[in-house]
């Protein structure tokens, strides 16, 4: 009776546990009929909640942890379905979908190597699968995009055209249709591209953006480039290539002390980040010596001043929009030194650097103004006009037009060989020298070519005596007004009743030969 009992208990014990065993699975079918219900709806998370009961109650069953792993993609939850998923072959090798997931998900995170790998597992295990197929040739193009993408960042010449691709296959940008701008060149939209071509497969690869929000800083495209990193950033707040990256926008966007806090701020959660120690080396560099350069200029030490934004120019030929206020900022110094050509050549190059550089403009056309190149300076204070259209930016644009038409017409200080503030007296005696040096009968034993080109520099030195000698007329002219309306139409004048009255005399005046090739001149 003790045996039969004993063996009443084993048999008791045993056949329960099957029981349960038999039950779990069943239950684990039905969470997984639910969960498959909710994702067909789209309603991932209440999916991902019943795959997750079927799992805990049948933890051996494979295809459990590729529906959850299908899910959390869904989601966008890639590291957390890559771990189901290789959960999933884990448990059988030969789970097709399995390897599938997997291999998407180290696409989707950036790792196109690893991602061949399981396509190529599950094109073993199935040769014929079309979606196995398409994503290794994905993957594969992931791999020559970023080979390619890489290889030219890191040669960090966005002025080089034309570089070559090593596929046909990619269709990536013709380089012909790059601008020549220093930061929007060919290399750096090439870099944008195969980025962005990459994240179409591997969109939760914080890599690929990273290194496409850094080539867009370069190119100056700032918004689009704080967009990807602050994306970033809300994920993962700690993210030191993103922090760099916002650093870097506001360091090419002049804002150097707040973009030193983020370099500061990524080398916190980094102290080894390279690119984020030479910025902020750079950053600061910049600061100090721009500052030290606007102090020595306001000290009138311009000589220091010209000296410390030359060097401040060397420390990083990236940073545009501070090297364009440099170089506008040593153009006033050298204007002040006088070197007015110089003083152009820097605001050139500045408004090279940025074309909305309004203060580069001006200071250009003031020199201009200044060497008398009439033309250059109304065009700059048209541009400076039609940005800014302020009273003070349309009076400068009507002096410099005023100056352009004053020296489009006769200059008769020129032609006389007097200053602008030359005296009355001045005045006279050039007029009597002048008009004695190209009197016609001076040359009246010249050829005709030479007695045509005296008789007409004879009219003009009458003619510029007229005006300068007459006060009124001196002013209308000095005015820039038109000379012909105001009544002193030039076209009938007789220089010789200028000549006669200026001279005098009742028998005139007239030259005589007093010798080979010399006359003397005789009043009547």
């Amino acid at each position: 009776m003790a045996a039969a009992a004993e063996c009443d208990v084993v048999m008791a014990a045993t056949e329960p546990e099957l029981l349960d065993d038999e039950e779990a699975k069943r239950e684990a079918e039905t969470f997984k009929e639910q969960g498959n219900a909710y994702y067909a709806k789209k309603d991932y998370n209440e999916a991902y909640n019943y795959y997750t009961k079927a799992i805990d109650m049948c933890p051996k069953n494979a295809s459990y942890y590729g529906n959850r792993a299908a899910t959390l993609m869904m989601l966008g939850r890639f590291r957390e379905a890559l771990g189901d998923a290789q959960q999933s072959v884990r448990l059988d090798d030969s789970f097709v979908r399995g390897h599938l997931r997997e291999g998407k998900c180290h696409l989707s995170l950036g790792n196109a190597m690893a991602a061949c790998r399981s396509f190529q597992r599950a094109l073993e295990l199935d040769h014929k699968n079309a979606q196995a197929q398409q994503e290794f040739k994905n993957a594969n193009a992931v791999m020559e995009y970023e080979k390619i993408a890489e290889t030219d960042f890191e040669k960090r010449d966005f002025r080089k055209a034309g570089a070559q691709w090593p596929t046909a296959n990619l269709h990536l940008p013709d380089s012909s249709d790059s601008s020549d701008s220093p930061v929007s060149a060919t290399l750096g939209l090439q870099v944008v591209f195969c980025m962005d071509r990459a994240l179409e497969f591997a969109p939760a690869c914080h890599r690929f953006k990273i290194l496409k929000a850094e080539c867009l800083a370069m190119l100056g495209r700032y918004p689009e480039a704080q967009s990807v990193a602050s994306d970033i950033l809300r994920m993962d707040s700690t993210n030191a290539d993103a922090l760099y990256v916002r650093g870097l926008c506001l360091y090419y966007e002049d804002c150097i002390e707040k973009a030193v806090q983020f370099f500061v701020q990524a080398l916190r959660m980094a102290p080894d980040h390279e690119k984020a120690c030479i910025a902020c080396r750079n950053a600061k560099a910049l600061k100090a010596k721009k500052e030290d350069g606007n102090k020595a200029f306001k000290e009138g030490n311009y000589k220091l001043a010209y000296e410390l934004y030359t060097e401040a120019l060397g420390i990083d030929p990236n940073n545009i929009k501070t090297n364009a206020k440099l170089y506008c900022n040593r153009g006033t110094v050298n204007s002040k030194l006088r070197k007015l050509d110089d003083a152009i050549e820097d605001c050139t190059n500045a408004v090279k650097l940025d074309d909305t550089y309004i203060k580069a403009y001006l200071r250009r056309a003031q020199c201009y103004m200044d060497t008398e190149q009439y033309e250059e300076a109304v065009r700059d204070y048209e541009k400076v006009y039609q940005t800014e259209k302020t009273k003070e930016h349309k009076q400068l644009l009507k002096n410099a037009q005023l100056e352009l038409k004053k020296s489009k017409r006769k200059d008769y200080y020129k032609i006389l060989g007097v200053d602008k503030n030359a005296s009355e007296d001045e005045i006279k005696k050039a007029y009597r020298k002048r008009a004695l040096m190209h009197h016609p009968d001076r040359h009246s034993g010249a050829s005709a070519e030479v007695q045509k080109e005296e008789e007409k520099k004879f009219k003009e030195v009458g003619e510029a005596f007229t005006i300068l000698s007459d006060p009124k007329k001196k002013t209308r002219y000095d005015s820039g007004q038109d000379l012909d309306e105001e009544g002193m139409n030039m076209g009938d004048f007789d220089p010789n009743n200028i000549f006669k009255a200026f001279f005098g005399g009742p028998g005139g005046f007239s030259f005589e030969a007093s010798g080979p090739g010399s006359f003397f001149f005789q009043f009547g």
